[in-house]
């Protein structure tokens, strides 16, 4: 495996917040995308964070910001999708 242990130890941590995610929407019978969404995007934000170095910045790096910036862009759209909604009732 080529590469540092830390990027495999974030997917590994990433995929176990997915799974507990959809293990509690189960349990509680909502299955809802959006909120799945969000919550994904809130642990790739977290994971970001987590394996940032403070001085060298490693190729994935880039391609987890574009990432990123397209999940925010979504969230965004999902918020105001909810807005024009609560406005519309």
């Amino acid at each position: 495996m080529a590469g540092s242990p830390k990027k495999y130890y974030a997917l590994a941590a990433l995929m176990v917040w997915l799974i507990i995610v959809v293990f509690f929407m189960i349990v509680n019978r909502t299955l809802d995308l959006e909120i799945y969404f969000v919550l994904t995007l809130i642990g790739i934000l977290v994971v970001a964070v987590m394996i940032d170095g403070a001085f060298a910045r490693p190729r994935y790096m880039r391609y987890i910001g574009y990432l990123i910036a397209v999940g925010v862009a979504i969230f965004a759209y999902i918020v105001a999708e909810k807005i024009l909604e609560i406005l519309a009732s």
